[in-house]
């Protein structure tokens, strides 16, 4: 478990350290995380140890929203300051998720027909 962290760990500070040294506007983890899709796609998909660990992260995902959620109540006269921005915001995106998902859907739908593929 302790090598697929430092192998998770790494990705995320491979994309912090590209991410601020050439000043892009995306989140470091981000992109350790484009990072390490390329490398799992080159090794042809993820190792027992790092699919065990990712699988015990994503049990416990719930615990890393609490310090979301202790920064929102923190600030919270900032969001109430500025509401309807965050709400839009919200709305927005969450549309625009709906609308790309259902494309890639209906894409991928087309794909599996044309090759003859039965689900």
């Amino acid at each position: 478990m302790l090598a697929a962290l430092t192998q998770l760990l790494l990705f995320q500070l491979a994309g912090e350290v590209i991410a601020r040294g050439i000043n892009l506007p995306l989140p470091g983890p981000v992109l350790g995380m484009v990072f390490l899709f390329f490398a799992l796609m080159l090794r042809g998909g993820p190792g027992q140890e790092l699919q065990s660990t990712g699988q015990n992260l994503l049990q416990h995902l719930s615990l890393l929203f609490v310090p979301a959620g202790t920064g929102i109540m923190v600030h919270l006269h900032r969001v109430s300051d500025e509401w309807l921005p965050l709400l839009l915001s919200l709305l927005i995106s969450t549309v625009a998720t709906l609308v790309v998902t259902a494309l890639v859907m209906r894409l991928c739908q087309r794909r599996r027909t044309s090759t003859g593929e039965t689900p």
